[in-house]
């Protein structure tokens, strides 16, 4: 039986969330099994507690999940060049799958979302591959045959799908985007084939 591939993401307006679902839609394109998951917020502790489960769209990851992936899609917006800290709280939750080896040599890839076209996008998809490469994933990118990644004045990078609102607060993903989301999904699923 072909394990799934785990989509996980973190989203506050929605971007990254569009973001995720386009690159599941590759995954399953490819012949792949898309598992879309979230991360809740994080809380001072005191005065905001999360549900245990989201009152609506995608369920919360379980760690059991991405332990039984056969490949991950990690997406967070942007804050300060970085991961959300809802995302790195989440990953710093991950020592048992590191001890264990449980994500070593599965492929994983990297995505994210910014208000503007210089807002940090590399350098939040480079730090999204650190903790990646602690537990010994292997990361993809998206090579430079697509050919929308020659072409768009929107998102869209090397290191990883992206998504640029250019200020307006949209949410809604260009063509060339959506491209290159759909394209990164389709070279996970076809490495996690070739690596499963």
């Amino acid at each position: 039986m072909v394990k799934p591939i785990l989509v996980l993401y973190y989203s506050l307006h929605g971007s990254t969330r569009h973001l995720a679902h386009k690159i599941a839609q590759g995954i399953e394109m490819q012949g792949g099994e898309a598992m879309i998951r979230t991360v809740a917020k994080i809380s001072d502790g005191f005065t905001q507690q999360q549900p245990a489960v989201p009152q609506s769209g995608d369920p919360y990851v379980t760690h059991e999940e991405l332990a039984n992936c056969s490949g991950l899609a990690l997406g967070s917006p942007t804050r300060f060049g970085n991961m959300a800290g809802a995302m790195k709280y989440f990953w710093d939750s991950t020592v048992n799958h590191w001890v264990a080896g449980s994500l070593n040599g599965k492929p994983a890839c990297v995505f994210t979302s910014t208000s503007s076209m210089h807002g940090g996008q590399e350098s939040t998809l480079l730090s999204m591959m650190l903790p990646l490469l602690h537990h010994g994933m292997v990361i993809s990118g998206l090579p430079y045959n697509e050919p929308q990644l020659h072409t768009t004045q929107t998102g869209g990078t090397p290191y990883g799908a992206s998504h640029v609102s250019l200020g307006k607060q949209s949410t809604a993903l260009s063509q060339d985007e959506i491209a290159l989301c759909i394209a990164q999904g389709k070279r996970l699923a076809d490495l996690a084939k070739k690596l499963g």
